[in-house]
């Protein structure tokens, strides 16, 4: 734990496709699968006293695809999957929205509220964060926030690969390898 009113870097962690296969609208926690690696991540985040939290865009609930109350049931089994390999998160920011649908919102990545609402929740230094996910949408807060963004090449990142390279982002094969980049620098 950090000292009293010191802040601390923070991972912030895509969901699907960055921690678990993204097949799209997940509703059933039986079908939650951590990638190769992902819990090994998290711990020796953990260990290192990085805050790890998940910021994620879920608009299959402002679709009607999916509910709260199985986007909760999901995230739960993720938890559960993470303990089991000694992991553990520190917290977890959704985004339920979609513009066509709800209309535009600050927390929809790549806004920057959820990342805020952590930073003042647990404490966070934004500048010296690291923001990792498999879309643009993921990385992109740390043009606004400071810090560091990192794509992944899993889940969606292969698709994301070459304009994340021109914008000067940080490209790497999976969380495992962000983790590594992240150790380097604390």
């Amino acid at each position: 734990m950090p000292e009293p009113g010191r802040r601390r870097p923070a991972a912030f962690l895509d969901r699907d496709g960055t921690l678990i296969e993204d097949p799209g609208f997940l509703s059933d926690p039986a079908k939650v699968k951590l990638l190769p690696g992902a819990a090994q991540a998290v711990r020796r985040l953990n260990q290192a006293g990085v805050a790890t939290v998940i910021v994620t865009n879920q608009s299959g609930i402002a679709r009607g695809v999916i509910t709260m109350a199985q986007y909760e049931a999901v995230h739960a089994r993720l938890v559960q999957l993470l303990a089991g390999a000694g992991a553990r998160l520190d917290g977890a920011y959704v985004c339920p929205h979609h513009p066509d649908i709800t209309g535009p919102c600050e927390c929809r990545k790549p806004g920057t509220r959820l990342f805020r609402d952590a930073a003042t929740d647990l404490t966070l230094d934004l500048g010296r964060s690291f923001y990792v996910g498999d879309r643009m949408t993921d990385i992109e807060p740390a043009r606004t926030l400071g810090g560091r963004g990192i794509l992944v090449r899993t889940g969606h990142g292969d698709e994301n690969a070459q304009a994340a390279i021109e914008q000067g982002y940080t490209v790497v094969a999976d969380v495992q390898t962000a983790v590594d980049l992240i150790l380097e620098h604390q």
